[in-house]
């Protein structure tokens, strides 16, 4: 490891540093003179969907419709490293788990499926048939206990293989189905259908071009979806405001210098991102938007008593909503000085947000898990939609809610019924057409399926694709109770975390990846991916596999699910994993409102919209109109007592260098933060007040009544723009700080934006050289 550097970073997201990292990750997993064809391929009409984040496949791409963070992932799937069996044979679990996340991803793809012997505390090779009989049998012997056995998956499955998982686990007996999106947009999957009556976004690529104002919450595109940042620039240059809430300055969101553009490169002309910037607290949305809201609608009181024309859209309010009498009144009676101390902001700041959302006709709110991911998240993403519905900001062009979905294909999972709620999912349709009886008792979302794991009532956990146990909350009660599990089942394509926690019985299943050309006896095989904007695109392979002794993930639960389940003469399992167009022909049917003539409709340029009732003004709600909600409270999270003092407000992040627990290296350029990822940015402020020193170790301590302790050594203090009383650290390696049991209400995603901690000092030891702000 080199020496921990830290210093302001003051160049533009994108530019040559993009450059220079997609050079140095290329030549790392050695596919720097490979890796070209590839890449022309990437987000390409005929060719495969990004494996990185779900912003949108436009249907004009780029030369190079990749970015940064895309080609880190591409290169992380075909690297030119191999984890095989002579290289496990050589380490044993036990010292593997010492290793951090870059360090146990690094050996590369695993090439072979294998199995843990307790003796020698190592994984050894085995064959698949014998993988899928044990499997098989071990999940046979729990089916009595439906409830025992977790059907886990990651965002990046196909289409394809989601409908035929989801259907494997209701065929076995249960809606057991937690995904990734539990983690970070459950709460969009609650907020929005309670709102408008939809569980996803209403914007499409489309709408940036005719929006006038864009305003973002709690969302880093520059690090976690930088192909956004060309739509953005775009409306920048148009002269759109793009007003952004975050509690730090993301370089992303401030100044952007195209890779794509031989012009800007050369000529270094950057374009301003954000028109207006407000650091609001961690925690602190709820409050922000009910002081622009409030603004709002003062403005509109003010006309309207003075005979001017209307600030609201009264004409939509009454005709598409319902609640927003009471809403209002509850907006009148909060206090600015109240609204001002939980958002850490000015009344000016939420005044001038207002004054230019009232001037303009067609406003998109995009938000991420800086929303989600706090207890009243909920609430929070209903309180954006209640300010475009002040304005009938919905169903119209340029207009819209956006949440920015982070996995590759999380949202396309949920349609094809990867879901907890059997409400979320036609069973009705899916009984009839497969002959079977669907479970109707809801099943484990990620933290009941944590609740029921650490009682001791899940004894097997099935885990396509993902690294659930170092991605969910409290690692120091989950770790020792995942290893008393009698069956885990890691189907990954990289050695990870959960794979070095073996039950009683575990195997390791490497797969084909997204990339890799996919053969059967009825040829090259293709797959299907849902974007952010719920437009569905074909993927077509374009590697050999890593290995000759992998497997697809379709022909891996097509030959597990007939040892383990009982024969259904309508459930054609042989066909499936022969020709993946059955599988397609089969989600026609189960979902005919939007998946008619799938086969031929993947490969349209831009792909197909699923239908969004909201695009034509349909609301399918219990009232039939969108409903404004009105809040409880103005608090996002617990009331902590010496907030700003003793108890500090943690956020998690990620790094410009990883992708969810997929650690690329150990630089975070944009914060300016190089070779270390064990750091607190903390406000300078607080810093002095708490007697610290930049460049000390600290632990970090949760404040929490449940008896456990829960701490986070050797955390070094950097100093940072981040507002007073607020701190962050990345994420996955501070989930071991939050609790299981602090989510967001409604939701149970993770409340990981808001986690409060003290920091402890452990001596006086301080990391040399002396560290400087990490921002520009």
């Amino acid at each position: 490891m080199k020496k921990p550097t830290f210093k302001p970073y003051r160049l533009p997201s994108g530019g040559w540093g993009s450059v220079r990292s997609v050079r140095e990750i290329l030549q790392r997993e050695g596919v720097l003179a490979s890796a070209g064809i590839a890449l022309t391929r990437h987000n390409k009409v005929d060719g495969y969907q990004c494996n990185s984040c779900a912003w949108v496949k436009p249907a004009t791409p780029l030369p190079f419709e990749f970015c940064e963070n895309g080609a880190k992932a591409v290169a992380w799937e075909i690297t030119a490293h191999r984890c095989t069996p002579e290289f496990l044979a050589e380490h044993t679990v036990a010292e593997m788990r010492e290793w951090d996340d870059y360090h146990l991803e690094q050996p590369g793809r695993l090439t072979h499926p294998m199995r843990y012997d307790a003796a020698s505390d190592k994984y050894v090779p085995v064959s698949w048939g014998h993988a899928i009989e044990e499997i098989s049998r071990e999940l046979r012997a729990v089916a009595d206990k439906l409830k025992g056995t977790v059907f886990y998956s990651s965002g990046r499955l196909s289409n394809e293989a989601s409908y035929l998982y989801s259907l494997f686990a209701r065929l076995y007996g249960n809606n057991n189905l937690p995904d990734s999106s539990n983690m970070c947009h459950e709460t969009t999957s609650v907020a929005l259908p309670a709102s408008i009556g939809q569980g996803v976004g209403t914007v499409d690529l489309g709408d940036f071009a005719h929006s006038d104002c864009i305003m973002f919450f709690g969302q880093n595109p520059g690090s976690n979806s930088p192909r956004m940042l060309h739509p953005l620039q775009e409306a920048s240059q148009r002269g759109v405001p793009i007003i952004t809430y975050n509690p730090l300055r993301e370089r992303g969101l401030e100044r952007f210098l195209n890779p794509q553009s031989p012009t800007e490169m050369l000529t270094g002309r950057e374009t301003r991102i954000s028109s207006q910037y407000h650091q609001v607290k961690n925690g602190g949305d709820l409050a922000a938007l009910t002081g622009i809201c409030k603004a709002v609608l003062a403005m509109h009181d003010e006309r309207k008593s003075a005979g001017g024309d209307a600030v609201l859209d009264e004409a939509f309010i009454a005709e598409h909503t319902h609640g927003f009498e009471s809403f209002a009144d509850w907006l009148r009676r909060q206090d600015w000085d109240e609204l001002e101390r939980r958002s850490g902001l000015h009344r000016a700041d939420m005044e001038s947000t207002a004054t230019v959302y009232a001037g303009s006709n067609a406003v998109i709110g995009i938000y991420g898990m800086g929303l989600t991911q706090h207890q009243a998240g909920v609430e929070t993403v209903r309180l954006l939609v209640n300010l475009l519905l002040m304005r009938g900001n919905m169903g119209k062009s340029g207009a819209g809610i956006c949440p920015v979905r982070g996995h590759s294909n999380v949202q396309g999972q949920r349609t094809m019924g990867i879901t907890e709620k059997p409400e979320l999912f036609p069973l009705d349709r899916l009984g009839q057409q497969f002959g079977f009886e669907p479970p109707r008792e809801p099943g484990y979302n990620t933290v009941e399926a944590c609740e029921a794991i650490l009682k001791d009532e899940v004894r097997a956990f099935v885990m396509i694709g993902g690294n659930f146990a170092r991605a969910i909350p409290d690692h120091g009660q989950m770790e020792p109770a995942w290893r008393r599990m009698r069956l885990t089942v890691n189907v990954i394509t990289k050695l990870n975390r959960t794979a070095l926690l073996p039950g009683e019985i575990s195997y390791i299943l490497p797969v084909i990846g997204r990339l890799e050309i996919d053969r059967t006896a009825a040829g090259q095989q293709v797959l299907s991916m849902e974007d952010t904007s719920a437009c569905v695109h074909g993927n077509r392979g374009v590697r050999l596999p890593a290995s000759p002794h992998l497997i697809s993930e379709i022909r891996l639960l097509c030959e597990l699910a007939k040892l383990t389940l009982d024969p259904n003469p309508r459930v054609r399992w042989d066909d499936y994993m022969r020709d993946y167009a059955e599988i397609r022909k089969e989600v026609g049917e189960t979902l005919p409102d939007s998946f008619y003539d799938y086969e031929r409709r993947m490969w349209e340029p831009g792909g197909f919209q699923r239908d969004l009732p909201v695009k034509r003004r349909e609301w399918r709600t219990k009232s039939g109109r969108a409903e404004f909600v009105t809040p409880t409270g103005l608090d996002e999270d617990m009331d902590m007592p010496g907030v700003g003092h003793e108890v500090l407000r943690l956020m998690t992040l990620r790094s410009n260098d990883q992708f969810n627990t997929t650690i690329y290296g150990y630089d975070d350029r944009f914060r300016g933060i190089n070779n270390i990822r064990k750091v607190v940015l903390m406000n300078r402020s607080d810093i002095d007040r708490m007697a610290l020193r930049v460049g000390q170790a600290v632990t970090l301590r949760t404040v929490a009544n449940d008896g456990v302790d829960r701490r986070l050594p050797g955390m070094i203090v950097v100093a940072y723009d981040i507002p007073i009383g607020c701190i962050g650290g990345y994420y996955p390696e501070c989930n071991v700080l939050m609790p299981v049991w602090h989510y967001a209400a409604g939701s149970k995603t993770p409340a990981a934006k808001s986690i409060p901690v003290t920091v402890h000092s452990e001596d006086d030891t301080v990391l040399e050289p002396q560290m400087e702000y990490a921002t520009g």
